[in-house]
C-alpha cells in the first residue's frame, strides 16, 4: 500500500491509498467511504481485490483522516460541500484515468459513500464498467423535512463549525435502538464485537459531525433517489447493491431497488440476514467478500 495527496484547486489536498496487484492489473476499483470513518479501514477488502488482480484507490472525504486538520474534522467546507465531495471523487477518478489508461473502473461506495455514489454515477456513469452500493438505501424517512429545519436553527445558534448534541442524536439516535441492550453506542455496525471495539478505539472514527456536514448531508439525502437522477444512469452499467438485513440505514432499501428498476437498470441485490451496517466487517465477511468478488469477476473481464 502506497499513498498520496492529490492537491486541488481550492486548496484543499485529497489523501489516497492505493493497493497495486503483484502483476499488471486486470481493472481498478474506487472505493469511497462512510461518513466519520476513513480510507485505512478497507485494507482487508483492498487486499482481497488485489489477490483477484484489481488496482484499489481510496480516498479520504474532507473533513476526515489522517491528513484533515483536527479542527476540520467532521467538516466538508463552508459551502457546497456535498458538490465538492463528489468533485474529489471525479478528482481521484482522474488520477486513476492518468495512472492505469484505458483499464475498466469499478465504483464502490459505502454507506455515505453509497449515497454519493447515486449522483455520482448518474453523472459519470458512462465512465465506468461497474457500481456497488453498500450500506445503501432509498427515499428518506418522513421526517427529514423536520430534521432539515432544526440542523438550520442548531447551525443559526450555534454557527457553522458549531456541533449540536441534539443534531447527533438527530442523525445517530435511533442506530442503535434495535440492539438493546447494546455493550457500546456501536453495536449497530456489526455483531463483531472486536470490529465495533476497533471502531470505537480510532479517533478517526464516530466523531462528532458539525453543524455545516449536516446540513450539506440531510440536504442532499432529500433529493436521493429520484427517478430524474436514475434516468440519467447508463441502462448496461451493472449494479450490485448489499446489505445487511438489520442494518438500520438500509430500512428503505426497497425503495431504491424500486427505483432502480423502475428505470430498467441492471441490478443485483444481496441481502445478508442477521447482518447488520458494515457487511464487510461483520461475521460473515469473508462469504460478503466472495460474493463481491463473484459478481465483479466476470464484469470487468
Amino acid at each position: 500500500m502506497r499513498t498520496e495527496t492529490l492537491p486541488r484547486p481550492d486548496g484543499h489536498a485529497i489523501f489516497i491509498r492505493q493497493w497495486q496487484p503483484d502483476s499488471s492489473p486486470r481493472a481498478v476499483v474506487q472505493i469511497v467511504h462512510g461518513l466519520a470513518e476513513h480510507s485505512a479501514r478497507y485494507a482487508r477488502l483492498a487486499e482481497a481485490l488485489t489477490q483477484e488482480g484489481y488496482a484499489v484507490y481510496a480516498h479520504d472525504h474532507r473533513g476526515h483522516g489522517p491528513g484533515c486538520p483536527p479542527a476540520d474534522l467532521g467538516f466538508f467546507g463552508e459551502r457546497d460541500g456535498w458538490r465538492k465531495l463528489l468533485d474529489d471523487i471525479d478528482a481521484v477518478a482522474r488520477r486513476i484515468g492518468a495512472d492505469h489508461p484505458g483499464l475498466p473502473r469499478a465504483f464502490l461506495g459505502h454507506s455515505m459513500g453509497s449515497f454519493l455514489g447515486q449522483t455520482y454515477i448518474a453523472e459519470h456513469g458512462d465512465e465506468l464498467a461497474a457500481v456497488v452500493l453498500s450500506g445503501t438505501s432509498g427515499p428518506p424517512p418522513a421526517i427529514l423535512p423536520l430534521g432539515k429545519r432544526i440542523v438550520a436553527f442548531e447551525r443559526w445558534r450555534l454557527g457553522p463549525r458549531g456541533q449540536s448534541p441534539l443534531v447527533q442524536a438527530l442523525l445517530f439516535g435511533e442506530q442503535n435502538k434495535p440492539f438493546r441492550p447494546a455493550r457500546t453506542a456501536y453495536d449497530w455496525l456489526s455483531r463483531d464485537a472486536a470490529e465495533v471495539d476497533k471502531y470505537v478505539a480510532d479517533p478517526l472514527c464516530g466523531f462528532a459531525l458539525t453543524n455545516q456536514l449536516a446540513a450539506d448531508l440531510v440536504g442532499a439525502l432529500a433529493d436521493l433517489p429520484s427517478p430524474t437522477l436514475s434516468a440519467r444512469i447508463p441502462k448496461a452499467l451493472p449494479i450490485y447493491i448489499f446489505s445487511g438485513a438489520r442494518d438500520p440505514v438500509g430500512a428503505k432499501l426497497q425503495g431504491l431497488l424500486d427505483v432502480y428498476r423502475a428505470a430498467e437498470l441492471d441490478v443485483t441485490a444481496k441481502l445478508y440476514p442477521d447482518a447488520r451496517h458494515e457487511t464487510l466487517n461483520e461475521t460473515n465477511r469473508d462469504e460478503v467478500t466472495r460474493d463481491l468478488l463473484a459478481w465483479l469477476n466476470p464484469r470487468l473481464g
